[in-house]
């Protein structure tokens, strides 16, 4: 199972709104401003479970996915790949992104429904909702449940759990897990009861013993079909002794079908004329499984049928990804639901069952003969860096193959999923003639990792991930598929990777592999790797960090407290003064000096991680918390944490706070410089001004711009953060189930320059509504009539129908200001939208603008700037004279 970083997932942000009142005329906010960005995903293709598929049978090419911890995408026809449909889904509803069921209405087929929510025990502190779209997901509108949805729960590939009655599609059904029953809406999902005559809502466990709630929660109900032909209703339920139930008229009564097979759990039921037909096994999967049988029921003589592909003598596995050709009546397709090895079998039938063939068979041991070929020259890493002795191949077919599905329009395209992508074939019908076919990857658009940690070096590639389940990679090209994930050696789940900052060519990596090796050891930039050695009890990869230099490497293993190295990882000595678990950073210039948090306490060491100091400074109690050390900046470390960002210039010796409406922090990260400035771009997940998202700074936190915005939240995100540092702008962000994403700025003004005065830096605005905007630079100076000081006002960008524009506030007397207050009246109809570094109010035609809190004090000569985004209707936009400045707001 994967969770978010870090074990137990914390609680969620909480996000309030901020605003200011203005006189009259527009409303003038001030919350940061959102500066345009494009985000995109590092190509990687897949890399987690698809435990569903559904295709629209009312509407060809329309198919969705979901997945446990990723959201839910469409398929595009067009471009043979997948829309993401939940990206908007934020930081206090991360669970919304385990889609338990998803349901497409055959009848107004832009009508669709998932169930969401990722965990039913405590790691997930929201119930489950209910969402509904009339457009196919491109917008949603969301009703709550009164319980929990584990969307990434054990049985989460049994299904589908929601459905919608094709005889009335107001009607939509839901079999929900953990007891709680059958529920059903009727006015198109927008309210939802209890069908409080269903007779059974469950009792299989996995693990009744398990103390966290993961494996001891009841599974309830596992599916619901309907007979399109009749008034039947069909249900499975997870009770062994009474997997499935039946209404003939159409929800009103419920009965247990007499004569059903029994011992086992229907993870699949499909109706097709005649026939009900389901899939079971064991358990609820989706890891484990290793019996069951395919069963046919005659809904009108009421007589079952065992029609299983395999004798029971011979079975070593259960049953799941059952499916029927709805173009040629009698085929159906069952699916291993875990075959380890060698493989994954798949079995087909075109009698209703009587006889199957397989997808494979033996040709005397270990020989096989395979009715297709693979293909994944898309995808080249599924071959797993792996060269198995036969009867294993790679890459394998599959493996957790609850979701198998032929296109309801086209008997040759066959989709399934596995434990890592989304396979398929546009040329099934050639089972059925003897004739291989082709199997390939059609996982284009997903990205489901879960990311640990990443790194963007000044040299090499421009990113090196750290992952769950694939390790990670070194990503070339992020618009390209690497050939292979990171390997030689593997380790399992990546947990963290660093390079010496002085010296990129070293890298260090961790992971969470079930023996040793637990670290690996890279010379060339993390492309290639050596096994490194370990300390005696390790039993994790934790978190590790390298000196600027390479000379010391600082590791904090599960299993084991803190260790140092000066020998590149070959030999290992326990570090002091700092306690197991903490998470360890290097500083990014001095190669002796690493920092360390943990429980509150923020750690110090100048020896090489030999010994630590813990520092008196407070820090962050709880919540996710990260550190990170600036590159170029001796002694320089941030820290973001539930209560904010804090800043040591010191390494950590003492912190401040930083401003500008940052109150939340749950990640930091540094970047290359904006044009002109000299510290780096900071980007920040958390939250500013009220708004949780994705912030820069060009000016070391003194003002913040949100790069990303409400459609592109990507659920529980940021526990890896990286800015790079040959790109200005641009930010990788590693989410818990949707890869990793880039951001870059769209083509805009350039953030200018900061202006200094003898208080501190003013903002540095980075802010574009067009992606081409012209530069306009009309300038107008303040009259003499000023009181103290001058104002210049001027245009920097124009669009159609907006401009943005920065005033320059001169302290021109002989005595330092403790504020300042500039206006202006308009006459062309223009309105001022949003401004930084000064509050603006306007009333009528007539601007006025007071100093921020951090920059009213000028000295003698000194200045500063506020910025602006401003509207116009018309076709000129004059600059207004006289502009007015006083010292006296």
């Amino acid at each position: 199972m994967r969770r978010s970083p870090g074990g137990a997932i914390v609680a969620a942000l909480v996000t309030a709104a901020t605003a200011v009142a203005v006189a009259s005329g527009p409303n003038i906010a001030s919350a940061a401003p959102a500066e345009p960005y494009t985000w995109k995903n590092v190509r990687i293709d897949g890399g987690g479970f698809i435990p569903g598929i559904v295709f629209n049978p009312g509407e060809k090419d329309l198919i969705y996915a979901r997945t446990d911890i990723g959201g839910a995408y469409r398929w595009t026809q067009s471009t043979q790949s997948w829309t993401p449909l939940l990206d908007w889904v934020g930081q206090d509803d991360w669970g919304h992104n385990g889609v338990l069921s998803i349901a497409p209405d055959p009848v107004d087929t832009g009508r669709v429904y998932a169930a969401v929510g990722m965990y039913t025990n405590s790691w997930d502190p929201n119930n489950g909702a209910i969402l509904r779209s009339t457009d196919k997901g491109n917008t949603w509108q969301r009703t709550a449940l009164p319980f929990k949805v584990g969307g990434n729960m054990p049985g989460r590939g049994m299904g589908e759990r929601l459905a919608v009655d094709p005889r009335n599609n107001r009607n939509v059904y839901f079999s929900a897990e953990g007891g709680n029953g059958l529920w059903r809406s009727t006015d198109y999902g927008a309210t939802w009861a209890k069908v409080s005559n269903f007779p059974n809502v469950g009792n299989y466990v996995a693990d009744p013993s398990d103390t966290n709630g993961y494996l001891s929660q009841n599974q309830g109900l596992s599916w619901v079909t309907f007979d399109p032909a009749s008034t039947s209703v069909y249900v499975g339920v997870a009770d062994k002794a009474n997997p499935v139930y039946r209404s003939t008229d159409s929800g009103a009564t419920w009965e247990r079908i007499a004569g059903q097979p029994t011992g086992y759990l229907a993870h699949k039921g499909v109706v097709q004329g005649k026939y009900l037909f389901i899939a079971t096994s064991d358990t609820g999967g989706p890891y484990d499984g290793t019996a069951g049988q395919v069963a046919r029921l005659d809904t009108t003589t009421g007589v079952w049928t065992d029609i299983s592909p395999t004798p029971v003598a011979d079975r070593y596995y259960g049953y799941s990804g059952l499916t029927v050709d709805k173009q040629k009546p009698g085929t159906l397709m069952v699916a291993t639901q875990t075959s380890w090895w060698p493989d994954a079998i798949f079995f087909r039938s075109t009698d209703y069952g009587a006889t199957w063939t397989r997808i494979w068979d033996w040709n005397g041991y270990p020989s096989q003969t395979k009715r297709y070929t693979m293909d994944i020259s898309a995808n080249p890493w599924l071959d797993f860096n792996s060269n198995p002795q036969p009867p294993e191949s790679t890459p394998k077919l599959g493996w957790m193959n609850e979701s198998l599905e032929i296109d309801p329009f086209d008997s040759n395209r066959l989709l399934y999923g596995t434990g890592a992508t989304l396979y398929g074939t546009t040329q099934l019908t050639n089972w059925d003639a003897n004739t291989t076919f082709s199997i390939k990857p059609f996982a284009k658009g997903i990205e489901e990792t879960a990311v640990q940690d990443l790194a963007s070096p000044p040299t090499g590639a421009p990113l090196v991930s750290a992952l769950f389940d694939v390790g990670g990679f070194y990503h070339a090209d992020l618009d390209t598929v690497q050939a292979s994930f990171h390997d030689s050696p593997a380790l399992g789940s990546n947990t963290g990777l660093d390079f010496a900052e002085l010296n990129p060519q070293f890298f260090v990596r961790v992971g969470n592999a079930s023996a040793a090796p637990h670290i690996g050891v890279s010379n060339d930039g993390g492309k290639n790797w050596y096994q490194g050695q370990e300390p005696s009890g390790v039993t994790g990869g934790g978190t590790v960090a390298v000196g600027a230099d390479a000379n010391a490497v600082v590791w904090s293993p599960a299993g084991v407290g803190v260790h140092y190295s000066t020998t590149r990882g070959s030999t290992w000595t326990a570090s002091t003064g700092i306690p197991a678990g903490a998470k360890v950073e290097s500083d990014r210039v001095n190669p002796k000096t690493f920092y360390g948090y943990a429980a509150g306490r923020f750690y110090t060491s100048t020896d090489g991680g030999a010994t630590f100091t813990a520092s008196a400074a407070a820090m962050p109690t709880e919540g996710r918390v990260n550190l990170k050390a600036v590159p170029g900046a001796a002694g320089e470390v941030w820290v973001a944490g539930r209560t904010g960002l804090l800043r040591s210039t010191n390494s950590g010796q003492t912190f401040t706070a930083i401003g500008g409406g940052v109150s939340e922090g749950i990640n930091v990260a540094f970047g290359k410089a904006a044009p002109g400035a000299t510290a780096p771009a900071v980007y920040l997940v958390g939250t500013v001004d009220g708004v949780d998202g994705v912030f820069r700074s060009d000016n070391t936190g003194a003002y913040w711009v949100r790069i990303n915005d409400d459609k592109h939240q990507y659920g529980n995100a940021g526990d890896a953060l990286a800015g790079d540092p040959r790109v200005y702008g641009r930010v990788y962000l590693g989410t818990n189930g949707r890869g990793i994403l880039y951001a870059d700025r769209q083509g805009g003004p350039t953030s200018p320059t900061p202006s200094t005065s003898a208080s501190s830096a003013s903002p540095s605005p980075s802010v574009s509504v067009s992606p081409s905007v012209s530069v306009s630079p009309s300038v107008s100076v303040s009259p003499s009539t000023s009181t103290g000081c001058t104002a210049t006002y001027k245009v920097t960008g124009q669009w159609g129908g907006g401009f943005q524009g920065e005033v320059t506030v001169k302290n021109t007397g002989t005595a330092t200001t403790t504020g300042w207050k500039v206006g202006w009246t308009y006459t062309a109809g223009q309105t001022v939208t949003q401004s930084w570094g000064g509050t603006a109010t306007q009333s009528g035609a007539a601007v006025t603008v007071v100093n921020a809190g951090y920059n009213g004090t000028l000295t003698s000569g000194a200045s500063t700037t506020f910025g602006f985004l401003g509207g116009n209707t018309g076709t000129t936009n004059p600059v207004p004279s006289p502009i007015s400045c006083s010292t006296t707001p």
